[in-house]
């Protein structure tokens, strides 16, 4: 039986995705994120997306999230708090070299809270 992954590990996924739609100048409708991981719908991303929210902020990045918006309006949720000026703030992501990083590491032992996962090693 395949072990379920937790939210800081799919956190882990979803910053790769992210960044690979950084680096193409291109958003992802909450559906399409949704699909690339297997979830049977868009309503468990928040708790993930919120986790990289809260790195980023925390570490100073541009708000990698706003790339994931409504298939409808074009816009992140409500729940992104870290945006000032979407235009402006989806400018910066575009412009990060998020590759010049080290990638987002996870440690090897468990007990932590979800914030204490995320990591550059």
């Amino acid at each position: 039986m395949a072990e379920r992954m937790n939210r800081p590990a799919r956190a882990m996924q979803v910053w790769q995705i992210l960044v690979a739609a950084a680096h193409e100048r291109r958003t992802l409708t909450y559906g399409d994120l949704a699909d690339i991981l297997g979830f049977g719908g868009a309503g468990v991303l928040a708790q993930i997306l919120g986790l990289i929210m809260n790195y980023c902020k925390s570490n100073n990045l541009p708000p990698l999230t706003v790339l994931v918006v409504n298939q409808n309006s074009g816009l992140p949720g409500e729940g992104l708090t870290t945006v000032d000026n979407l235009p402006r703030d989806r400018e910066l992501v575009y412009r990060y070299n998020w590759y010049s990083r080290f990638p987002v590491g996870f440690p090897r032992f468990h007990g932590h809270t979800a914030k204490s996962f995320w990591c550059f090693s």
